[in-house]
């Protein structure tokens, strides 16, 4: 053998380094977008001292209908009309009949609008509508 030969030998190293810069840069991508996504339709609910509800966690994932202040009903965060609402708490009702049906409702929201998302539902064959509030919060002074 030459002395060429038995000096050069492969190497089996990875460099890792550039693969820990891409990771860096996705974490700080994820970390700024993930605030972006967790926006929703704003609306600030009511505080009472009513009894929470029991979960029960076999049932499907709870129909929530959002009322914001200006009367503009919302179905996942996605604007939608009366009957748009009509239509989907129907197709719903008739595949998941073990649905929960929720109303959200600003408190600054119009007693007429939240009532009429509430008679939207009953139309629709809903037989039990929720209203969903906060906890009221406890006075300091007392």
């Amino acid at each position: 053998m030459s002395y060429r030969s038995r000096k050069r030998k492969p190497i089996a190293e990875i460099n890792v380094v550039p693969y820990i810069d891409v990771m860096l840069v996705l974490l700080i991508i994820f970390m700024v977008t993930a605030p972006l996504l967790t926006e929703g339709v704003k609306i600030d609910l009511p505080q009472t001292n009513a009894n929470p509800v029991d979960y029960n966690p076999d049932s499907p994932e709870p129909f929530i209908l959002t009322v914001d202040a200006e009367g503009q009903m919302y179905i996942d965060d996605l604007a939608k009309t009366q009957q748009e609402v009509m239509i989907a708490a129907a197709a719903l009702k008739r595949i998941k009949p073990q649905t929960d049906f929720l109303v959200r409702g600003d408190k600054q929201a119009i007693y007429d609008d939240v009532l009429q998302a509430m008679v939207l539902l009953k139309s629709a064959g809903v037989e039990t509508v929720s209203l969903v509030t906060t906890p009221l919060e406890a006075d300091p002074k007392r």
